[in-house]
């Protein structure tokens, strides 16, 4: 007669799965774009809806020599130009039921609270990068002349960082840290930039001046054509009408490029429970804010594709 075995098909009721009751959050990148905001009311008038910002315009250079005994004819100043911006609401909220919280097998309250946290810094980041994309200066990788009918071959160039540059200094944009501008670049362009080869190339340039080669080895993106580079996921990234490749926008900022007020900050806002048994528990953040391009003349973009997109 065969045996019969007390296994685990017989006590099924017995084993169960077990679970880590430490629940991991998903991979995040870090809201960064609103550093580029540094211009602010400095003597805000009063509370309102918009700020105007102004701006005097110089005289234009007097170059002509004088006449000793006539007296020089004036001239007027000209008018200011202004930069407005408009303030708008933001927020998110969750409502935690009070069974979640009696029955979750992981304390949900503070991840509900991290959660929140950091969907109003990447709220906020978003609002702040859709804003910076509408600058007026803008160049293309390759052949590509205008949004749309970029091509898989129209990668960034260290050309185009040294263009972008060059016009700003031009345009006597002051920049950020030092004599450097700003360059915020997703990885995955970065990655052509690393890998250009030829005179002036970024890593050729790099061989021959940086005697760290761990960052070489570590592929990591440092200083080029006056910018510090920085890498990131966050940049820009939409698909073109008309070619349907994914077009990615590099952002060029100096020193003021990004006007930023501010009627409330963002801020968890813990909201009152109000249901007649108190069970619905809201937790969210809110903030009152407007941006809007200040100087023109120091914001540049670099819409090109990725040989690895």
């Amino acid at each position: 007669m065969a045996n019969a075995y007390t296994g685990t098909s017989a006590m099924s009721n017995l084993v169960k799965a077990a679970y880590d009751r430490y629940v991991e959050f998903a991979l995040r990148s870090q809201p960064l774009f609103r550093n580029l905001a540094d211009k602010r009311p400095v003597q805000q008038a009063m509370p309102g809806s918009t700020v105007v910002f102004s701006l005097y315009q110089d005289l234009a250079a007097s170059t002509g020599t004088l006449t000793e005994a006539a007296d020089p004819d004036a001239v007027a100043v000209s008018n200011t130009t202004n930069v407005t911006v408009t303030l708008n609401e933001y927020g998110n909220v969750v409502l935690e039921t009070k069974k979640l919280g009696e029955f979750a097998f992981s304390d949900v309250d503070p991840a509900i609270a991290n959660l929140v946290a950091y969907n109003m810094a990447d709220s906020i980041d978003r609002v702040v990068v859709a804003t910076l994309i509408g600058g007026t200066n803008k160049f293309f990788g390759g052949d590509a002349t205008a949004t749309g009918n970029l091509a898989p071959a129209d990668v960034i160039t260290g050309a185009l960082i040294r263009k972008s540059v060059s016009k700003m200094r031009a345009g006597n944009s002051v920049p950020r840290e030092g004599m450097l501008y700003a360059a915020y670049m997703h990885p995955e362009v970065a990655f052509d930039l690393r890998a250009e080869t030829g005179a002036l190339s970024f890593e050729d340039i790099r061989k021959y001046t940086d005697p760290n080669v761990g960052n070489v080895l570590n592929a990591t993106t440092g200083v080029y054509g006056g910018a510090y580079v920085v890498e990131t996921p966050r940049a820009y990234v939409a698909t073109d009408g008309a070619s349907s490749i994914k077009a990615y926008r590099t952002i060029i900022a100096g020193a003021q490029a990004l006007a930023e007020a501010t009627a409330v900050e963002p801020g968890i806002v813990q909201g009152p429970i109000v249901d007649k048994l108190m069970r619905a528990r809201p937790l969210g953040w809110y903030s009152l804010q407007g941006w809007a391009i200040y100087r023109q003349d120091s914001l540049y973009r670099i819409e090109t594709s990725s040989s690895i997109a």
